[in-house]
């Protein structure tokens, strides 16, 4: 979809809006989304030369109405039926929030794998083009074509309805939303392949949509927790890179760059959130990143408050990822010795083997006990082991570095 960074927010609004209300009506989400798609692809090539129409959510919906009605007509029974639904003024209904809701749920359906679930909720809710999704995460866009298209072929297989899950599978499935808005955060914070270390349109999407989430569900602690904790995070993003693109750490990070605004936001929240139902895994993240970004300076960070943090964190969340962060913030708090020992319980976990950050903070951690062979020979294994440009020359110069040390 190419349009104007001001028109492409206003489609991203309206998108599940629309897609919203027309699933809601007509109940055929695979045929809707086709059909909301046409209408996106139509207000690109129009809007800019005749400007942006008084009531562009109902255009949207009218032009995605009459591609849903042409679908049909390949279908002589349903003919008449749905020509005659196209011409309704009541088609033309306002659009409650509740049908974001309800999308974001029925994209993070069970039945779809996490990659698919992922692809549908940037298609559906975030309004991103199929090219855009497929640029997002490194495959062609036939690939991702077939991806959505299966996704919604599951969806339609399973019998979903158009209504929120019962309450009794509510917070299951909410907990597999959150997931998917903190993967496409992840993805986009630390990208896993190519040429730059993260990716700022897939972020601030992240972003919107958990603020689009937390305004739909204002009582649930833990999508505050996850907005609170995407913008305490994305706020060091700036100092995480110098002017050629290299790689800062965090401990040699320009404070200055953060953003504090964000970072202020984020802390509220937390603030707000903390202390009004059950205490989970993203609340405690964002307690974490908050004690972070708060040090004026790295020799300031509270390492042992952020070491009990990451051990409540293992009792909730339990996971080779928190084993990791916690080895770090015990090598901090009691010597580089005590956090390679629990690196070492990671060593058979299979979940560890597709990933160089276990090799990365190994590295890490032996440098700091002064045993330089070892950690090049870890930092060059950690280099080989990840498709990101920028984390592979930052771990090949710490190697290079050591050599000549």
């Amino acid at each position: 979809m190419t349009s104007t960074p001001a028109l492409g927010d206003l489609l991203r609004d309206l998108a599940p809006q629309v897609l919203g209300a027309l699933t809601r009506r007509h109940g055929q989400f695979d045929a809707c989304e086709d059909a909301v798609q046409e209408a996106l692809l139509a207000a690109t090539v129009q809007w800019p030369a005749g400007g942006i129409p008084e009531r562009p959510r109902a255009w949207l919906y009218t032009v995605a109405t009459r591609a849903l009605v042409d679908y049909w007509r390949t279908d002589s029974a349903r003919r008449r039926r749905e020509a005659q639904a196209a011409l309704d003024p009541a088609e033309r209904a306002t659009v409650a929030d509740g049908d974001t809701l309800v999308l974001l749920f029925l994209c993070c359906h069970p039945v779809l794998s996490a990659p698919s679930q992922l692809a549908l909720t940037l298609r559906a809710v975030g309004g991103l083009s199929t090219a855009e999704i497929a640029a997002a995460f490194l495959v062609p866009e036939d690939t991702m074509s077939q991806r959505i298209r299966r996704a919604k072929q599951r969806i339609r297989d399973a019998g979903s309805q158009f209504t929120l899950p019962p309450a009794a599978e509510r917070a299951g499935r909410l907990g597999v939303v959150l997931h998917v808005l903190y993967l496409i955060f992840n993805e986009g914070y630390a990208t896993s392949a190519g040429p730059s270390l993260h990716r700022a349109d897939l972020t601030a999407e992240a972003i919107r949509l958990a603020r689009l989430l937390h305004r739909l569900l204002p009582r649930e602690p833990e999508v505050a927790g996850l907005l609170a904790l995407m913008l305490l995070t994305d706020a060091r993003r700036a100092a995480r890179t110098d002017a050629d693109g290299s790689i800062v750490p965090l401990a040699d990070q320009d404070r200055t760059r953060w953003d504090h605004t964000a970072i202020a936001e984020g802390q509220s929240l937390l603030t707000r959130t903390l202390g009004t139902g059950p205490i989970g895994a993203y609340q405690i993240q964002a307690a974490i990143a908050a004690l972070h970004d708060e040090a004026a300076t790295a020799g300031e960070t509270d390492w042992s408050q952020i070491l009990a943090l990451y051990s409540l964190l293992a009792d909730v969340e339990p996971g080779p990822v928190v084993t990791l962060s916690r080895a770090v913030a015990l090598a901090m708090v009691h010597g580089p010795t005590a956090g390679l020992a629990l690196l070492g319980t990671l060593d058979t976990d299979e979940r560890m083997a597709h990933t160089h950050r276990l090799e990365a903070v190994r590295a890490h951690l032996l440098e700091q006990s002064g045993n330089l062979t070892a950690a090049r020979a870890c930092y060059l294994r950690a280099a080989r082991m990840t498709a990101n440009l920028p984390e592979q020359r930052y771990l090949t110069g710490r190697a290079a570095r050591l050599r000549l040390s």
